[in-house]
């Protein structure tokens, strides 16, 4: 399996490390919060066989840079636009989490998307549990500018993930926190690709691209009504929930494998 690491300049001279694998027709692969191009890795293989499968560093993770110091969320449109123009100008497109949100949103501001595949696209519907504060942005943006990273990472899970203190202990006990704390700086492009959580069901019913959303059934019933919004607010839009999947399908890419294969040839 071919596999080659190059550079992609983004407008603000941010470079982006993108990670080629396989051959065939381009599949950008664009993860979520605490993901970087080595979580999509698996899925990448998985796809290789038939795809060019393309991930790469969000700005300020892994081997690439950031210009921005103001978390302008644009620039990671720009970011996607770059790697898509390096690709082949056009390409389709697989989100996972916030990274379909990204990806729906560069989608909505014109970037050349022909298919878009996302998995659980982290908007949370008013009706489905409490959202984030208005100024958790703010809020981030603060802690991380006095290296807070535990403290943001904390506030992120509490409000944005939505999980229960006792489980956020637990995950600060384990080996992944470290990870998580390492990655804490990038948290504010996460939320602001948000707006205000709400699925933006006018301006998704505007979008023309071919679009399959992705749940798992033992995700959270809040999840499957994000995802369910988005595929009926977006035309001709498909919905498919993956049995015994959660939010963690990276670790389980053979199971997007027939979905992802056959959606993204138009079967």
């Amino acid at each position: 399996m071919n596999t080659t690491v190059e550079t992609v300049t983004s407008v603000d001279g941010t470079r982006i490390a993108v990670e080629r694998t396989g051959s065939g027709a381009p599949v950008v692969l664009v993860g979520g919060a605490y993901n970087d191009r080595s979580t999509m890795a698996a899925l990448a293989a998985t796809l290789a066989p038939d795809f060019n499968a393309i991930s790469y560093d969000r700005r300020g993770r892994g081997d690439s840079t950031n210009n921005d110091h103001d978390f302008d969320v644009n620039r990671e449109f720009d970011d996607l636009a770059a790697v898509i123009e390096q690709a082949d100008g056009t390409a389709s497109v697989f989100g996972h989490s916030s990274g379909g949100v990204l990806a729906i949103e560069a989608a909505l501001r014109g970037v050349p998307i022909e298919r878009l595949a996302v998995y659980e696209p982290s908007y949370i519907p008013a009706s489905a549990r409490t959202q984030p504060g208005a100024d958790l942005y703010e809020r981030l943006i603060h802690l991380i500018g006095q290296d807070r990273r535990d403290e943001a990472v904390t506030l992120f899970q509490t409000e944005a993930v939505g999980l229960p203190a006792a489980m956020i202990e637990g995950m600060r006990a384990s080996d992944f926190w470290a990870w998580f704390t390492g990655l804490a700086h990038t948290l504010p492009y996460d939320v602001a690709l948000h707006g205000d959580y709400e699925p933006p069901a006018s301006r998704l019913a505007t979008l023309q691209v071919p679009t399959v959303a992705v749940d798992g059934s033992q995700s959270p019933e809040w999840v499957h009504m994000a995802t369910r919004a988005v595929a009926d607010a977006i035309p001709g839009a498909r919905y498919i929930t993956l049995d015994g999947q959660d939010h963690g399908v990276l670790h389980h890419p053979e199971a997007l494998r027939p979905v992802l294969s056959g959606f993204l040839t138009g079967r």
